[in-house]
């Protein structure tokens, strides 16, 4: 009994219930029960009209409320300014990492170990406790345990080094400059939000 219940209720868990989708969900929902008592023409039919299911899949296909929603429409423009403000970054960093700019274990030039102390380890959520006991300078090398993909690393005045992520640099560069949008911009522009 309970197996033919979660069945008829996938749909709702993929579609995640969507205000444009629910009217097709509760045409999923109000189906009689299949059994051996129905006949081959009443199996599973649904008990709603037909047409409302055609208005729900009309209504699935545009969304003229969203785009005249305020808040959509100032969501949207700043999520696109957000974008252009770090898209610099991004490539900058990127660039570094896997151009060929430079080699494994390469130190940093002047002015883009100097880029990457302002704009992206300035950020870092734990910044001061990758710098440690003072920075002697910026490398980009191979990881440790991820021998495929190369980062950038803190060398610090012990000789000590540690690896460090751009991407949380940039996570947490948006929570400072973005705090309102942050959120709702990370969790849908990042795959990891951590």
């Amino acid at each position: 009994m309970a197996a033919p219940l979660l069945l008829r209720s996938i749909p709702l868990f993929r579609h995640r219930l969507q205000p444009h989708r629910l009217a097709v969900a509760a045409t999923l929902l109000t189906r009689r029960p299949c059994s051996t008592l129905t006949r081959p023409d009443e199996y599973c039919s649904p008990t709603l009209p037909s047409d409302t299911l055609s208005r729900a899949k009309s209504e699935s296909l545009s969304h003229p409320a969203r785009i005249d929603d305020p808040d959509y429409r100032k969501w949207k423009e700043k999520e696109k300014e957000i974008l252009e403000d770090i898209k610099p970054l991004i490539l900058f960093a990127k660039d570094i990492i896997h151009s060929s700019r430079y080699m494994d274990g390469e130190r940093l030039s002047e002015e883009d170990e100097k880029t990457v102390l302002e704009k992206l380890l300035a950020y870092h959520p734990r910044s001061e406790d990758k710098v440690g006991c003072g920075l002697n300078f910026i490398m980009v090398d191979r990881h440790p345990q991820f021998r495929q993909s190369r980062c950038l690393f803190i060398v610090r005045t012990d000789g000590a080094w540690i690896d460090f992520s751009y991407q949380k640099c940039l996570r947490s560069y948006i929570r400072h400059k973005y705090p309102s949008y942050a959120e709702k911009y990370i969790k849908q522009h990042y795959k990891r939000s951590s």
